[in-house]
């Protein structure tokens, strides 16, 4: 059987629309929205996500730089409670690069200033949650701790929900990129995958609103990444199910580690996804994969 390992990350459409230099008005608009401000030159705010090969194992959206502030943003459509702790390991890396870039001295005298942060987690997945979720690092903790002096959090903000419907309105991208993949979810209902994307695309650019123009000059590229994105979600949802039905039927890990061999040879997932889709660490997926590739070493290309 012929396999390969995805190595490459892949933008999201979320990630397009907010994190992409050509339209750094959408993330204007999304930073205004959100922190009730009224800038209005793009041209102020600084695109400052982490591409780099290093940093690929960290699934990473948007993230921004302005006005003395530093948000990462992160679009899911199933909630992880590990965020905070993702979180706070991908802004160590960004306040790292920062203070590299400003040529500061970590063992002065002098207290250097740093961006003030801020991680919200966009959600729009099916299930009914909150309008808001605070996901803090202290309750992974394993032992309580209240003090408060260790802290990270993620705010979870439920795009479905109607108590941030002022978001949406808003952000006009924002709110038609909910939509749009809604709809598409409802016609999924009613016909094959493809043909629902196809259509909902169509309807879009016949509307004329925000996304209307990124759409017709970007088609093709955003079709493929939401059928990926919705085979992902789907995929990730059935192999978390099988995970956890093979390992209570073992009693262990085996079961878990035999979904990760079969999920490897067909190569849909990348090893950080399929690490976090199968709740196992890194190292663990990682040894595997290189079992397999010692069973087929022709035919494997790791990341």
């Amino acid at each position: 059987m012929e396999y390969k390992i995805n190595s490459e990350y892949k933008d999201r459409l979320f990630c397009f629309l907010f994190g992409n230099e050509k339209y750094k008005k959408n993330a204007l608009s999304l930073y205004n929205a959100l922190n009730g401000a009224a800038y209005s030159n793009e041209e102020e705010l600084e695109l400052i996500t982490l591409k780099d090969v290093i940093y690929i194992r960290m699934r990473n959206d948007v993230a921004i730089l302005l006005s003395g502030n530093m948000e990462l943003w992160e679009h899911q459509s199933i909630v992880n409670p590990n965020m905070p702790i993702r979180g706070l390991m991908y802004f160590a890396r960004m306040y790292e690069k920062y203070i590299v870039s400003e040529h500061y001295n970590l063992y002065r005298n002098k207290q250097i200033k740093l961006p003030t942060p801020r991680y919200v987690v966009f959600y729009n997945g099916e299930k009914k949650r909150p309008a808001v979720e605070k996901q803090r690092l202290s309750d992974m903790f394993i032992r309580e701790d209240r003090s408060g002096e260790f802290e990270w959090t993620a705010t979870v903000l439920n795009l479905n929900h109607e108590g941030n419907k002022k978001y949406l309105d808003q952000c006009r991208v924002l709110g038609e990129y909910t939509e749009f993949v809604s709809n598409v979810r409802e016609y999924q209902k009613q016909m094959e995958q493809k043909e629902a994307v196809d259509r909902v695309v169509t309807e879009y650019i016949a509307k004329g609103g925000e996304l209307s123009g990124i759409l017709l000059e970007h088609r093709a590229e955003v079709v493929d990444m939401l059928l990926t994105e919705f085979d992902e979600e789907a995929f990730v949802r059935d192999i978390r199910e099988e995970g956890r039905e093979e390992g209570r039927e073992e009693g262990h890990r085996q079961g878990v580690e035999e979904s990760a061999r079969r999920l490897i040879r067909t190569g849909k997932l990348s090893l950080p996804d399929l690490a976090e889709s199968l709740d196992l660490p890194l190292e663990t997926v990682e040894e595997i994969a290189k079992g397999v590739k010692r069973e087929n070493p022709s035919k494997a290309e790791l990341v």
